[in-house]
């Protein structure tokens, strides 16, 4: 579902901040060769991902979820100058790829990948996290949340995407889907939380801004 049309969509990104041309090669090497490529995050909401860590200036980062890694290097745009961003991908034929950019980006020191499953690496992370990126599978955005929440502090900020689920969330639930009957909990869950304050984004597919309290 487009939630805008492809005329308002080119005045919004030729009216922000141009996509660095690292993350064009990126994105156009994503859909030459991985499966499901519009799963990549994209100049528009790249730029916002890009803005929100450089005004939250982080000194640690949680990604869960990497894919090829734009949104990666998107954030890492903002870490502090010895900072450190955690990436965490269960596909580790992505490594590869994901590391060449990273190393062509200049942040390649500051990036550390971890394949797996999330919910067995997160806990093992030794830091507290100023911003939180999920990104990954659906149905365990619960669970994400919980987790990387013990890695926070008051004032972290969590930011969930995919949260509209291309208008699924809107629409009359089919008992087989899973991943849109978690988002929909997800949902309701982070504006009920007395944990944290919350503002669902319409940015793309949409993108939850949650700040620990």
């Amino acid at each position: 579902m487009h939630f805008l049309s492809s005329l308002l969509e080119k005045y919004i990104s030729d009216h922000s901040e141009p996509e660095p041309e690292l993350l064009s090669e990126l994105t156009r090497e994503t859909h030459l060769k991985v499966v499901r490529p519009r799963m990549i995050t994209g100049h528009f909401q790249g730029r916002v991902l890009s803005l929100l860590s450089k005004i939250i200036a982080p000194k640690y980062i949680l990604e869960i979820g990497t894919y090829t890694g734009y949104s990666a290097i998107c954030l890492a745009e903002g870490l502090q100058k010895t900072g450190k961003l955690h990436t965490i991908e269960v596909n580790e034929e992505l490594q590869d790829m994901q590391r060449r950019y990273f190393e062509k980006s200049g942040y390649g020191n500051n990036i550390k990948q971890h394949i797996g499953n999330a919910l067995e690496i997160i806990p093992k992370l030794d830091h507290c996290f100023d911003l939180v990126f999920i990104d990954a599978h659906k149905v365990e955005y619960d669970a994400y949340f919980e987790a990387a929440l013990k890695k926070t502090r008051p004032g972290s900020v969590i930011l969930s995407d995919n949260v509209l689920w291309s208008g699924k969330v809107i629409e009359p639930l089919q008992e087989s889907d899973k991943a849109t009957a978690a988002l929909l909990a997800y949902n309701q869950k982070l504006k009920d939380d007395p944990r944290v304050e919350s503002v669902l984004l319409p940015i793309r597919d949409g993108l939850t801004l949650s700040r620990v309290l």
